[in-house]
């Protein structure tokens, strides 16, 4: 089964790099073993870009920071299928494909043929900062990041 992790987000943004960094994790402990089967990758996309990205795979994995305005803890990890997904963001007419959500995204595509994964992981790491330049993640983001990668490796 060809599987695709992505690491979403911008690593110089303090806690909205964890998906990057979680994809640097993944990949380290991955390299030497032989995984020809799975693709390790990061990326700063969403939407058509990141649907683009998922084409000719399996099964994606994708890793993000999560922006919680329900009083959710930073560093506090969801995890979410595609199904969820799709529950908690319906597909939507988008004016621009500006605005296209991942979920909108791999709808179109499937419309078009093209060869997308129906199995498709999302981790969120509730963040507390995403505003501030930096490397290094908030305390609490960092912590998490561990656990995230542990979660992706065992599902791999």
């Amino acid at each position: 089964m060809k599987t695709l992790v992505v690491g979403l987000g911008n690593p110089i943004l303090t806690d909205d790099g964890v998906g990057v960094k979680v994809a640097y994790a993944v990949a380290a402990a991955l390299d030497g073993t032989g995984r020809d089967d799975v693709t390790v990758t990061e990326a700063s996309v969403g939407g058509l870009r990141l649907m683009e990205l998922l084409v000719g795979y399996d099964r994606a994995i994708v890793i993000d920071a999560l922006i919680d305005r329900q009083g959710t803890r930073p560093g506090t990890i969801q995890r979410f299928s595609l199904e969820h997904l799709r529950q908690i963001s319906p597909t939507q007419h988008s004016a621009s494909a500006h605005d296209t959500n991942l979920v909108t995204a791999l709808d179109a595509g499937r419309q078009v043929g093209l060869p997308l994964p129906n199995d498709i992981t999302i981790y969120a790491v509730c963040v507390e900062n995403i505003m501030d330049f930096g490397e290094e993640p908030t305390p609490a983001v960092a912590a998490a990041i561990p656990q995230v990668t542990a979660a992706v490796l065992a599902e791999l």
